[in-house]
């Protein structure tokens, strides 16, 4: 809370008391008084300035803001505002804030070293798990980085494996906004809370660390478990967490109590103050803040209000009582009243494409199939096992048309899974834009046949290998009923119609949709064609996606992102060798242009379209930049209106 000032002091009046002599015979004399002395004349005073303020309006309330317990988007885009990185993601490169430089193999930062190991160390084996040293262990010795040097391990000897190190430098001009410095001992007791309270889904690289530790106050050094080689290596270094606040307590009270989950200090540009539970959450201007010297921040305040309908938000925005519409808010359903605001100069939108993609995924493999193909078992028919017909599929569908439409031209159309502007994009791959023609020539070469000469009618299969003659190529499309993926389910289920492919659009709930396998939908890959969307905060491309390794099925519980059963000897190959190469080494990358190649040629999945990050600002707003792969408040020390951004 902020303090409230001091009460003033009373200021004690002088009073004149003037007797009044009445009722006596005397006769009143006349007596002479003082003329009044001037009174001094008062110095002019100055007007206060009122602090300026910052509104900003999220889609909900934080469900927390202890950093380490999966904080929600609304809260992190709060935990941006009190802590300024570490590191900022930007057009799909890591930007430093409170390190002096990203770690580099080109200038020593960043070290791959031979050490001894022996049975029963910890090592990383050549699936990337976290086991014991012992006898039968595959492993990649020291230098090993493809698979014709695997070797497996006899349980006695002592050989070398590679071993990463990552040194961070921290910059020495930072502190908590109590004025506390910030060291280096703060990242590693953050790194020692992850350690001690991470749930086991989120412990992947606290189990690939053997050790993570200060070198000096303003130096960390990540060693990587050997074996283990990180291509987000420039990642591993843990937000500080302020040690003198919190080392009092337990690891495991701190998400529960206010110091940390509610009220936590930062080293940004702005301190919590106030949470009014419900309602919003005030911040003051960080005296202490490192950039206070560039004249960051701009606002002496900011208030997150908590505004979960989009309507709502829109009222607020046009009426002033909101500044900025953070995208938790769910604006994407709100693009034609977006549009007529910015038209008319009373806001202005802020929209680019996200790191979502929403994906038509093809049921190239069902779940029935795990256990061998048998149409006497009801199981369908083989029709989508031809890389002829997916492509066919991807020329036919007009996702342009649904990008058009339903997105008002916002997004755009993805031809892998890598985003267009990415620096490790494949430029060479197909489009597959809209071409019914070069579709249906491509399905007459599958065997699919336009038998009545209806095109309004499914194709039959004439001679399509592994399929019934007769069969109509007729596809069920599932998706959930939320309106813009009915008015892409629409546009997308009538251009195929165009290519004789019948259609048969059904809308499930959401736990329908995802509930696990084998009876979900999706997980349990019982689909023919299937919308759902797929996310990432890495940079590196999520070639894994659709590596064979991914298929949910009964051995792996049902868990896995590559839901189309798609299996690839030269994709699997190409993105195990992506996952092998590191920034900075010769041919880094090629891995990733290849397995884009085979993705494009064979077609697990058609990707429809960016989801979109849609925010809003008053017209009077500047420097709120969204960015695709970076937090929305990532510069919010920047942010201004009026005369300071003219």
């Amino acid at each position: 809370m902020r303090s409230m000032p001091g009460l003033r002091r009373a200021v004690p009046v002088t009073a004149l008391s003037i007797i009044l002599l009445t009722g006596c015979a005397l006769p009143l004399q006349r007596v002479a008084t003082p003329a009044p002395a001037a009174l001094p004349t008062p110095a002019p005073t100055s007007t206060a300035v009122p602090a300026r303020s910052l509104t900003i309006c999220l889609g909900n309330e934080p469900n927390t803001l202890y950093p380490l317990a999966s904080p929600n988007a609304a809260a992190r885009s709060v935990l941006a505002a009190i802590n300024d990185g570490p590191i900022d993601t930007l057009s799909y490169d890591y930007q430093p804030v409170i390190l002096e430089k990203i770690p580099t193999l080109a200038e020593g930062d960043v070290q791959i070293v031979p050490v001894e190991v022996k049975a029963g160390d910890t090592i990383v084996d050549v699936e990337g798990n976290v086991v014991l040293l012992a006898a039968g262990v595959w492993i990649r010795p020291s230098t090993c980085r493809g698979d014709d040097c695997i070797v497996t391990y006899d349980g006695t000897s002592t050989l070398q494996m590679d071993q990463m190190i990552v040194t961070f430098q921290m910059r020495g001009d930072v502190t908590w906004s109590d004025g506390t410095p910030l060291t280096a001992d703060d990242s590693v007791y953050a790194y020692q809370l992850d350690a001690e309270t991470a749930e086991i889904g989120s412990r992947f690289l606290v189990d690939r660390t053997q050790v993570y530790e200060a070198a000096d106050p303003a130096t960390t050094q990540w060693w990587g478990v050997p074996g283990y080689l990180d291509t987000s290596f420039m990642t591993n270094f843990w937000a500080p967490a302020p040690k003198h606040a919190w080392s009092q307590f337990q690891p495991a009270e701190l998400p529960q109590i206010d110091i940390a989950s509610r009220t936590p200090i930062g080293w940004g540009p702005y301190q919590i103050e106030e949470w009014a539970a419900g309602d919003h959450i005030t911040l003051a201007k960080n005296p202490n803040y490192f950039r206070a010297a560039e004249g960051y921040p701009k606002f002496e305040e900011v208030v997150f209000r908590f505004v979960s309908d989009p309507n709502a938000a829109i009222s607020e925005l046009t009426a002033g009582h909101c500044d900025i519409l953070d995208p938790s808010i769910r604006l994407d359903g709100q693009m034609a009243l977006l549009s007529q605001l910015e038209q008319s100069g009373e806001a202005h939108s802020t929209i680019v494409p996200g790191m979502a993609i929403e994906w038509l995924g093809l049921g190239i493999v069902p779940g029935s199939y795990d256990d061998g193909i048998s149409l006497a078992r009801n199981d369908r028919p083989d029709i989508l096992a031809d890389a002829r017909t997916r492509q066919a599929l991807a020329l036919c569908l007009d996702r342009q048309k649904a990008v058009d439409t339903v997105l008002f031209g916002r997004s755009t159309v993805p031809l892998t899974f890598v985003p267009l502007d990415h620096p490790l994009y494949n430029g060479n791959v197909p489009a597959y834009r809209h071409d019914p023609a070069a579709g249906i020539q491509l399905l007459e070469q599958v065997g699919w046949r336009d038998t009545d000469g209806n095109p309004s009618t499914p194709r039959l299969a004439s001679s399509v290998a592994n399929v019934p003659a007769g069969t109509p190529l007729t596809l069920n499309y599932y998706s959930t009923p939320a309106l813009q993926r009915r008015q892409v389910a629409d546009i997308l289920s009538q251009s195929l119609a165009e290519c004789g492919v019948g259609v048969n659009v059904q809308y499930f709930s959401q736990d329908d949709l995802y509930a696990p396998g084998p009876e979900g939908l999706l997980f349990g890959r019982r689909f023919d064609l299937i919308e759902y969307a797929m996310s990432t905060d890495a940079v590196l491309p999520p070639c894994d996606w659709f590596m064979s390794s991914e298929m949910p099925n009964a051995g792996n519980h049902w868990v896995g992102t590559n839901v189309t059963g798609f299996k690839n000897p030269e994709y699997d190959a190409a993105c195990h060798a992506a996952s092998l190469s590191l920034p900075g080494e010769a041919g880094f990358g090629e891995a990733f242009q290849k397995a884009q190649s085979v993705f494009a040629a064979e077609i697990p999945a058609i990707p429809l379209y960016y989801r979109l990050k849609v925010a809003a600002a008053r017209a009077d707003v500047c420097h709120f930049d969204l960015d695709p792969s970076a937090n929305p408040m990532w510069n919010i020390e920047a942010f201004d209106r009026g005369q300071g951004c003219q």
